[in-house]
């Protein structure tokens, strides 16, 4: 980053950290009226605490990766835990105004409200915590027909993963269990739909090895996501998969199954669009030649490229992207930009599938978005 975009972006983070935490002050310690010594302590903590988030996310950019882990936790999950405050304290406030519009009606009691709110967010907190663990992954088993697709291919598996964010909250230990659980639904291929890591080989690579042991009858492919590009390092990391068996699907496209199979084609994610070196989506070149007679599967990061996929004929289009919104409330802002963010929907003639996400970003927290792989199952179409 750029001196002068890094004094920008410290400037802008600075002032919605302080506007943040000032709020979650003002709520919980301040109309709350705490005594002495708890005022002090309960202040120190939301400072240090908002604090705290600038400078990890500094650290983790010139710091070994196994000094910063702990601080990264801490702060990860203060940030959720702040964001359901907020959240609740936000709807709290909205049924103040509206209470304070019936005749007669009396205000809440603001420390009742808010020791009510700080026990509120700590349990959903827990609860998020503990629904992000590698253990808590559930596997969705989706059938999905496809109109042109031949007898031959009828029960055809595609175990599909996608955002596991390889980095500060998942680690070696998250990326074995994905391995053992995905090698464990034995399909005929596995396909990751982008975000995989979030930072550079020397940091993540021994992290992310146990994907080498990764296999499928028909391969193992790999598109990029936007935080492939965010890591600096996006070539050295599809060399790096490539060189342990995963194929990556540079916008272009290959048969499968010969005759009696289909196509599976992969493109960039639009992020790249500036990296140059045939970088970013082209989705008519990876389909450029092929025979619109053959079933044709995509693999795209972000599930909005289906608009053009369907008026260019594909038949199922994997995505990602989303985490299905990972936190509520979160999820009701995602929703707004992402209208496809989780499970299987049809778009025309195409259908889409949005993987909820395999891992977490941000706070190791999920809360009514479960994490998720994939088991797909391709059908014809009954007559």
């Amino acid at each position: 980053m750029r001196p002068r975009a890094l004094i920008t972006f410290l400037a802008l983070a600075s002032a919605i950290l302080a506007g943040w935490h000032y709020y979650l002050w003002a709520r919980l310690v301040r109309d709350m009226a705490l005594p002495e010594p708890w005022r002090d302590a309960a202040t120190g903590t939301i400072v240090l605490l908002g604090a705290l988030i600038l400078f990890t996310l500094l650290a983790r950019r010139v710091l070994p990766h196994g000094l910063v882990l702990p601080l990264t936790w801490i702060v990860f999950t203060w940030m959720g835990t702040a964001f359901l405050l907020l959240a609740l304290l936000a709807a709290a406030d909205l049924a103040g105004v509206l209470l304070a519009l019936l005749p007669g009606a009396s205000p809440l009691d603001p420390r009742w409200l808010g020791s009510s709110i700080v026990i509120l967010a700590t349990a959903l907190a827990l609860v998020a915590l503990a629904r992000a663990r590698p253990a808590a992954i559930r596997v969705k088993h989706v059938d999905v027909p496809l109109n042109k697709l031949p007898a031959g291919a009828h029960g055809y598996r595609i175990a599909q993963i996608s955002d596991l964010h390889i980095g500060p909250t998942v680690g070696q230990h998250f990326v074995e269990h994905v391995v053992a659980r995905v090698n464990a639904l034995e399909s005929e291929m596995i396909v990751i739909t982008g975000d995989l890591v979030d930072g550079s080989i020397e940091r993540l690579g021994s992290l992310a090895a146990p994907l080498a042991n990764l296999h499928a009858k028909d391969g193992v492919y790999f598109i990029t996501g936007n935080h492939e590009y965010y890591s600096g390092e996006v070539d050295a990391w599809l060399d790096w998969l490539e060189a342990r068996g995963i194929r990556v699907l540079r916008n272009e496209r290959i048969p499968i199954g010969g005759a009696e199979g289909f196509d599976l084609a992969g493109v960039h994610d639009w992020a790249g669009g500036r990296q140059g070196n045939g970088h970013g989506t082209d989705l008519e070149r990876a389909l450029a030649g092929r025979d619109a007679a053959r079933a044709l599967v995509l693999l795209a990061h972000q599930p909005r490229l289906i608009h053009l996929a369907e008026r260019l004929g594909v038949d199922l289009q994997l995505s990602g992207h989303t985490h299905g919104g990972q936190l509520f409330p979160f999820s009701l802002i995602v929703k707004l930009f992402q209208p496809h963010l989780a499970g299987l929907y049809s778009h025309g003639r195409a259908r889409l599938y949005v993987n909820r996400g395999t891992g977490h970003w941000g706070p190791p927290m999920r809360l009514w978005a479960h994490s998720e792989i994939t088991s797909i199952r391709l059908q014809v179409v009954a007559e």
